[in-house]
């Protein structure tokens, strides 16, 4: 295994199915002499992806898109000096706009019209004191997007709750934490066909996050199902 999928850049597949650690598979690959091969260059369309995307903060989507590491889109926009986060001021008509339609809309659908960032609409809004319709003081979050987080929650992972309170995964798992929502330790029909649908193909974190549940418990499950990625043939 060792040998067909180290060169491949298949480390951490490898640490999955045998139990070892990240350091170990490659310690053992270098001791061996095995090498990775050269890194797949990126083509036109992944290079405009992460133009588009990258400076939105939406790195892990890119590398989702495109079946790279974070760490290797991150590199790569490093290289074409793209950067995240750059302050951009809100114009008079953006925010009579975010004051108009933040209190009912769908943040994400905000996002999309003032082609900004849904971190950037949240933290405008916060800023100018805006509040969903039906919100709690001091909370960011409407009682109606907390009755639909409740609802979801045991039947979808949390990347599509997410997107559907038009809301960040790290926010949503948050709040439901907070709510004391918990995922039942029993694995629904859905997950389990997600999970087998995915694994071929993502890593184990990759699959985690997108069915809300943890690494380890994901990882636990790929074991107990026997699950193997799909053998890449070499090319000539």
């Amino acid at each position: 295994m060792l040998k067909k999928l180290f060169p491949h850049r298949r480390a951490r597949e490898i640490a999955e199915q045998t139990g070892r650690s990240l350091k170990m598979v490659r310690a053992k690959a270098y001791s061996m002499g095995i090498r990775t091969r050269q890194r797949r260059l990126w083509s036109a369309n992944e290079v405009k992806l992460l133009k588009e995307l990258f400076p939105q903060g939406r790195a892990r989507e890119i590398a989702e898109q495109t079946g790279r590491p974070l760490t290797a889109v991150q590199q790569k926009a490093y290289s074409m000096g793209i950067k995240t986060g750059e302050r951009r001021l809100w114009s008079a008509n953006e925010v009579k706009l975010l004051k108009k339609l933040y209190p009912s809309e769908n943040t994400q659908s905000i996002a999309d019209k003032l082609g900004r960032s849904q971190i950037s609409i949240r933290q405008k809004a916060f800023n100018i004191d805006l509040k969903k319709v039906g919100t709690a003081p001091g909370c960011v979050w409407s009682r109606q997007e907390e009755a639909l987080l409740r609802k979801l929650h045991p039947d979808n992972s949390i990347r599509d709750i997410a997107n559907q309170l038009g809301s960040t995964v790290s926010a949503v798992a948050g709040r439901a934490h907070k709510l004391g929502l918990r995922k039942s330790p029993v694995w629904s029909k859905r997950e389990l066909n997600l999970l087998k649908k995915l694994y071929p193909s993502r890593t184990a974190q990759q699959i985690a996050s997108k069915i809300g549940r943890s690494v380890q418990a994901t990882r636990k499950r790929i074991v107990k199902l026997g699950l193997k990625k799909r053998r890449q043939k070499a090319k000539t």
